[in-house]
């Protein structure tokens, strides 16, 4: 939004800005905040930055939490769902003592993860498209203690409430997608959602209704480059909670909400680009992708067990991602094909579109990490030439569930659970020290946390497993 520090200070003036909101993530990708006056934004703020505790969001060690925050300018946006009049910035993490950036604040790790592509001499920039899919509900209550465990969500759009009376333009199971008023009774949510975020900035695509009749909705933003992506995705996830929020509705990006009905997902579109051309475009290759988008595919996949550790970091991510089902779990590339991990749009056929789009991820990412770890994946996979036809992955452009158990087989799986991801990032993080993107020791203690949320959830009994062992 802003070139320098000037600009933003006149805006402030013209605009009687009254607060500044200076916005960072956490290593688990939610978003934090603290708030000053305007009067306190001075040319001094950009140099000392405003102090914090890193240690209380993962970021650092208690014995040495202190840390600042630093706005990055270009990133500010009027925040509309304030009283009072607030211009917010995203910041990046920062040493206390010498100012140098954090090297384990997420957003850090993005940048250098790109600089690093820039210093093979690969390409000069990435672009991505994560595409946002989330339930709104109208109401839900959850409680878990040592006598007692239970969760409910409810949804106005629901075929479950067609036995009350009333319209009877219900969404069955399923069969929400592209739905049509009256069914679909979320158009002028998500409208508003859509307008908020072209006002702060983030230009949306489109959106509509998704699959999941109970409040699944999509949202789709154009390609940007990759910290513009992270970024926007934060205002993307920030926007649609607080707009339901607004309308006394809730909604969430949880991958799986709802037992037995669509999950969510968030699917990241990429490709490299050189001197403003796309590296990923060839006329007569496969799916018009060139030998670079090949290779960088192979990478993707041969590095997908342990990526999943990054774009697929909790337990409920694997409720999703379930064997057997319609869900992108198979290691393979393919042309159009929605159960492949790596799917080619047929649609992107041209010099400026040619693309894929990784689709296991799901919002639950911390979106800078993930934006990164795919990145070195492919910068690995482009570097070592993996060829993922040699590989075993693909191209395979038929319906795999017309085929055998024993057809199915052949095909590599990516993890069915967050032990699995964990173990294979145990196994494969080399590729991810690239460039000084991320620190081997950072990623132990990321595992470390990982374990422990899928212990807390395995120790507990789960309310299913009364009906099915009580009587035993």
């Amino acid at each position: 939004m802003f070139n320098g520090f000037e600009q933003a200070r006149l805006f402030i003036q013209a605009q009687s800005v009254r607060m500044i909101d200076l916005i960072f993530s956490d290593l688990w990708g939610r978003w934090h905040h603290v708030s000053i006056p305007a009067s306190q934004f001075t040319e001094s703020l950009m140099r000392d930055g405003v102090g914090f505790d890193g240690s209380s969001v993962g970021l650092k060690s208690v014995k040495s939490g202190d840390m600042v925050l630093i706005p990055d300018l270009a990133t500010g946006f009027m925040d509309p769902f304030w009283d009072t009049p607030t211009l917010g910035f995203i910041c990046s993490a920062y040493e206390a003592d010498t100012k140098a950036p954090f090297p384990v604040d997420p957003r850090n790790i993005a940048i250098r993860a790109e600089d690093y592509l820039r210093e093979t001499g690969i390409a000069d920039a990435s672009i991505w498209g994560p595409e946002y899919e989330f339930y709104v509900f109208d109401k839900v209550s959850y409680e878990n203690g040592v006598n007692s465990a239970s969760y409910r969500v409810d949804s106005r759009e629901a075929d479950w409430h067609s036995g009350e009376g009333g319209h009877g333009h219900f969404i069955p199971l399923h069969g929400g997608y592209h739905a049509m008023a009256p069914k679909d009774q979320l158009y002028n949510l998500r409208a508003e959602m859509c307008a908020e975020m072209e006002r702060m900035g983030v230009d949306v695509k489109y959106h509509h209704h998704e699959v999941g009749g109970p409040g699944q909705c999509e949202i789709e933003t154009p390609l940007f480059p990759l910290l513009k992506a992270g970024d926007a995705t934060q205002i993307v996830k920030y926007v649609v909670k607080m707009v339901a929020h607004r309308r006394g509705q809730t909604a969430t990006f949880m991958p799986k909400p709802l037992y037995g009905e669509a999950g969510s997902g968030m699917h990241f579109h990429q490709m490299l680009m050189k001197g403003g051309k796309n590296l990923f475009y060839d006329e007569k290759g496969y799916g018009k992708m060139s030998q670079e988008a090949l290779w960088y595919i192979g990478g993707i996949l041969a590095h997908g067990p342990a990526l999943l550790a990054l774009t697929n970091p909790s337990t409920n991510s694997y409720r999703r991602l379930v064997p057997g089902f319609e869900a992108p779990i198979s290691a393979f590339f393919s042309l159009g094909n929605r159960s492949a991990a790596i799917r080619v749009p047929k649609y992107a056929d041209q010099p400026e579109t040619a693309r894929f789009e990784f689709r296991p991820p799901d919002a639950t990412c911390n979106v800078y990490l993930a934006l990164a770890a795919q990145l070195l994946a492919g910068i690995d996979g482009i570097q070592k030439k993996m060829d993922p036809t040699a590989l075993g992955f693909g191209p395979i452009d038929q319906n795999i569930f017309g085929w055998s158990e024993e057809q199915r087989k052949k095909i590599k799986s990516l993890p069915t659970s967050l032990t699995e991801a964990c173990d294979a990032l145990e196994n494969d993080m080399d590729f991810l020290l690239a460039g000084g993107a991320f620190e081997r020791l950072q990623l132990e203690d990321y595992l470390k946390h990982l374990r422990a949320q899928e212990a807390a959830v395995r120790n507990r009994p789960h309310p299913y497993e009364m009906a099915l062992y009580f009587e035993a």
